[in-house]
């Protein structure tokens, strides 16, 4: 538990982070990127919602039709997981190298040392390629889990459990997303990152279903990614280093 919470606790840190003055200026084009999207993301929610659900409850059969009531509020959380994490991935895809910029500048700060490279626009347009292809690492790796565990959503019994499963699927999803962004600025490569991360296990966890959480907070969200990108940065600094 206690592992947990310091995860927790690197979220909030993060959120510190993002509004110290002289590392405002980098999370301007994130909070930009998060702010559009997550906007989507509500319209998009507000007007297919009841549709979505409508055609997952379809897959009951008829004489189990008295379940709707009780499996309406596990879909409704089911599917508001899922839409945010599509439109974090999405957001993340595009910011990618803006974010390596933040974390870099974080790290500085905590630390009084610069990194080898220090972040500039001529290294943020050198580092757009190695950063979609991260990205895109990344979405493999999810899309080979995910599918697999959005099926249990449509098989009834199993699927009063899906929405638990998704939520620490995503929550490790999330810190493999955000603590990229620090390690890869070191030179560790995505396949090299899972096995630092997984030895410290329910850190990891706790740090990614706080984020989790604060991107289910109406406003709030809004400033989710850099929060994150600074949160992992200082779990990076004092954990995993």
């Amino acid at each position: 538990m206690n592992e947990i919470l310091k995860g927790f606790g690197y979220v909030l840190e993060g959120l510190r982070l993002i509004r110290v003055a002289g590392l405002r200026r980098f999370v301007l084009m994130p909070l930009l990127v998060n702010t559009v999207l997550f906007t989507g993301l509500m319209f998009t929610a507000v007007s297919g919602f009841e549709q979505l659900l409508g055609y997952l409850l379809g897959f009951l059969p008829e004489w189990l039709h008295w379940l709707q009531y009780l499996l309406w509020p596990l879909f409704a959380v089911s599917v508001l997981l899922i839409l945010v994490y599509s439109f974090t991935l999405m957001a993340n895809l595009i910011a990618a190298p803006f974010n390596g910029i933040l974390a870099e500048a974080v790290e500085k700060h905590l630390t009084g040392q610069a990194l080898e490279q220090t972040g500039n626009w001529r290294m943020l347009i050198k580092d757009i390629v190695p950063s979609l292809l991260s990205e895109m690492q990344k979405l493999g790796y999810f899309a080979l889990r995910a599918l697999p565990l959005l099926l249990l959503f449509v098989i009834p019994g199993i699927n009063l459990a899906a929405p638990i499963l998704w939520t620490v699927f995503s929550a490790w999803m999330l810190t493999l997303e955000y603590a990229d962004y620090p390690l890869g600025n070191h030179g560790l490569k995505f396949r090299e990152q899972r096995p630092r991360l997984r030895e410290r296990r329910l850190l990891s966890l706790g740090f990614g279903l706080a984020v989790l959480g604060l991107m289910l907070i109406p406003i709030v969200n809004f400033v989710a990614m850099p929060a994150a990108v600074a949160g992992a940065t200082a779990l990076w600094v004092r954990e995993l280093r």
